[in-house]
């Protein structure tokens, strides 16, 4: 199995959002998603895409889930999300699961930047 691709994301004016984002594209990276674990960094994330919705079944922690564009154009963060809830938000086509409180200075309007992404 090959290592999962991670980069950083950033706001287009430069602020670091997360450090090691893990790029989950394929469906069966999608499915597995942050199930299984038992917390997420404060410097680590995994975004989602495509996926306009999330649900926390199973999970062990809650989580920030930033809704973005195909653009990264955040359209709303739930924040704090629990386990055992679902969130989506229309018009979404990438969804960044980060850990509760990392999304902090993240709000409707920002855009996101990927960093180069490292296989």
């Amino acid at each position: 199995m090959r290592k999962p691709e991670t980069t950083t994301l950033s706001k287009d004016d430069g602020t670091l959002v997360c450090r090691r984002l893990v790029v989950a594209a394929s469906p069966v990276a999608r499915m597995k998603g942050l199930l299984g674990r038992d917390a997420l960094d404060p410097d680590e994330g995994i975004l989602l895409r495509p996926a306009g919705s999330i649900h926390m079944f199973f999970m062990r922690f809650a989580i920030d889930a930033v809704f973005c564009t195909r653009d990264l154009e955040v359209i709303d963060v739930a924040r704090d999300l629990q386990p055992w809830r679902t969130a989506g938000r229309r018009g979404a086509k990438v969804v960044i699961e980060l850990a509760a409180g990392a999304a902090e200075g993240v709000a409707a309007g920002d855009r996101l930047v990927l960093g180069t992404i490292d296989a």
